[in-house]
This record gives structure tokens, sequence and C-alpha cells, in this order.
């Protein structure tokens, strides 16, 4: 209220001296947003704040290319954004996991790939769109290993088929050329860095974790009231009031969620009334946000309900979680398994091969 009067008390010293001059709203919210207009009969209007664009110039401008800052190209989007994220939501982090752990539990060990350098390799690729493998060689040029680089920190140089590892701006280690397998999902907007196929549902990812921080500090903080106790009987004296107060301010901490019995013979029907603080509203709207939200993850990734763990809300449930798996792994698994096995031709043998997904 003190800062609604101090725009008030501004807002008639621009005007002039006139300051009792009574001024039409609609006049006044026809002079653009932002503006306070003057009160009329005790009733104030104010706006709060300019409209946001969706979409910024500087944000597309950003996303036509890459650019090169003299020693590697910058991807087109903040990696270590895309790795702060991967734990925002529960939901999008068990999407990639459980398309990892599938992969990984299909995989044969190769002597120059193992089991461990796999999944780290494959979980780069699901996160960031990027995975690399640098080829260790022997003296004489023979492939002893194929060594993991995570994508976080390794960048595309100017070079032809050359990368390089960025520790920190000071700090950097140039692979040979030719030794780093890039295996990359494809952006219709450039041909350096792959970006990844959920980036469409980060912002609901994000708008969860949102909710649930949100929540989660509304019960931290604790000082939310519960209800209004409203009082307006004449027969209630000022001890009975305080009585009444005394009771409730022992309800607090320990011992809480008593019950308070209020004896008030000749009372009216209405002089004593409990009114809650209803969150009914922000409980549904919680619940929306934290649904729909999940929604979009899942259907970003593309994963069934049933895989992920959820509980249908409906009387049919999901349906057969079997089949769901089967699809699942039809549709989404065995593309990503022939795309790993790209690295078959770069190394010139069969590296990469996989089992037949089954249930048991």
């Amino acid at each position: 209220m003190e800062d609604v009067k101090n725009a008030k008390k501004s807002t008639d010293t621009s005007a002039g001296t006139d300051t009792d001059t009574k001024t039409d709203i609609k006049a006044d919210t026809k002079a653009g947003p932002g503006i306070v207009a003057e009160q009329k009969a005790g009733f104030d209007v104010f706006t709060f704040g300019e409209p946001v664009p969706v979409l910024e110039g500087r944000d597309i401008q950003d996303y036509l290319e890459v650019t090169h800052n003299g020693r590697y190209f910058e991807p087109p989007v903040s990696l270590s954004g895309l790795a702060k994220s991967f734990r925002a939501n529960a939901h999008h982090a068990s999407a990639i996991y459980l398309k990892r752990n599938i992969l990984v539990s299909t995989f044969r060990p190769h002597r120059l790939l193992s089991r461990q350098a796999f999944s780290r390799w494959a979980l780069d690729y699901l996160l960031f769109g990027n995975g690399y493998l640098e080829q260790i060689t022997s003296r004489t040029g023979d492939a002893l290993e194929l060594k993991p680089s995570p994508a976080l920190g390794t960048r595309r140089a100017k070079r032809h088929d050359c990368y390089v590892w960025v520790k920190n701006w000071s700090e950097i280690h140039e692979f040979g050329e030719g030794a780093i397998f890039h295996l990359q999902e494809p952006d219709p907007a450039q041909e350096i860095y792959g970006t990844p196929e959920y980036l469409a549902a980060l912002n609901s990812a994000w708008l969860n974790e949102s909710a649930t921080l949100f929540r989660r500090k509304y019960f931290e903080n604790g000082s939310h009231a519960g209800f209004i106790l409203y009082m307006s009987d004449a027969l209630m004296s000022t001890a009975d009031v305080d009585m009444v107060r005394e009771q409730l301010k022992k309800s607090k901490g320990v011992g809480n969620f008593k019950n308070l019995l209020v004896y008030a013979p000749d009372g009216k029907k209405d002089g004593l009334q409990v009114i809650p603080i209803s969150e009914v509203t922000a409980k549904d709207e919680f619940f929306n946000i934290k649904n729909v939200t999940r929604d979009d993850v899942l259907a970003a990734h593309r994963v069934p309900p049933p895989l992920m763990g959820l509980v249908p809300n409906n009387t049919g449930g999901f349906g057969s979680v079997e089949a769901a798996s089967k699809v699942f792994v039809l549709n989404e698994l065995m593309p990503l398994q022939q795309r790993f096995k790209e690295l078959n031709e770069w190394v010139g043998e069969e590296v990469v091969s996989f089992e037949e997904y089954g249930l048991g």
C-alpha cells in the first residue's frame, strides 16, 4: 500500500498543481502500460510491468550459426545449461537414464570399447546430442582403446577433423588429427555440433522444477496462515477473545493440530466463523503444472508412462507394460543402436554390436 501511495503522489506531482482534478480511468489506461491512474472514488488502477516478447531478436541471431572464438567453435546451446537441466526434473533425467540403461544392457563389450566406456559415451550423446570417442593408438599405429572424451568440454577446432578439450579458458588440450570420432544428433541450423532432441521440452522441465521448489520453500517457510477466526458476536467479551487468542498461540509448534472448543450461549449463528485461507486453487495449479510438464517431457523423449513407474490416474491404467516396452524398443532403442553402429565404419571393424532385447 505504501508503494501505491508513493506512485500516486508522483503521478499527482507530474500532473500539475491541480491535484484535485479527477481523470477518467479509461483515458489513463490509454496512456500506456506502467502509468498509474488517478484515484477515483477510492479505487486505484495500475499495471505490473511491460509485456515481454516470447522470442527476442538476440536469441534468434545467436542460433543462426556457431561462432569461432579463435581457437574452437562455440556450441549453439549452453552445454553447462544442459548439464544443470539434466537433474532439474525427475522425469527428464529418468527418461535419459532409461534409454542409456537399455542400450548398455544389450551392448556387447569389445576389446576396444568396454561397457563402462560405452555407458559414458551413450549418456553424453543422449544428454548433449554429441558423443566423442578418442582412439588411443600404439607406436605402430594399431588401435588400443576407444576412450570417451567428455562432451561437456570437447570442442571442434577450425582445422578439418581436429578437436580440442577445454578444461578452462587458459588450459586447452589438442587432440591429434583424426583421433576423435564424433557422433552427433543432426541440427538443422548448423553442421558443427549436434543438439539433443528434447530441447523443446526444456521450458516444461524448468517449470516443473520451479513449481516443486516454490512448494518446497513454502512449506519450509512455515509462516503461512491456515485460517482466519472471525468473531463478530457482541456477547463475546474481551476476556473471551483473549482466552481464544491464547489457546491459538499454544497450538503452534510441538503438539499442534489441537482441537479448540468455544462455548458461546445465546450467540448468533455467524458470530464465530473459521474462514480458511483456501489454497485449493494453488494446489490445483500445482498438480496441473506437474502433470502437464511431465507429459511434455515424456512426449519429447517418447517414453511410455508405464516404463517410468508412473501411477495411472484412470481406472483403466496404462495397459500392458510388456507391450509398451516392446513398442518403445522397436521405435526408439533400435534406431539408437543403429546410430551407435556408425562407429564401426569409422574404426573399420565391428566394435559396436548389440544383443536382442528381451523381457526375460
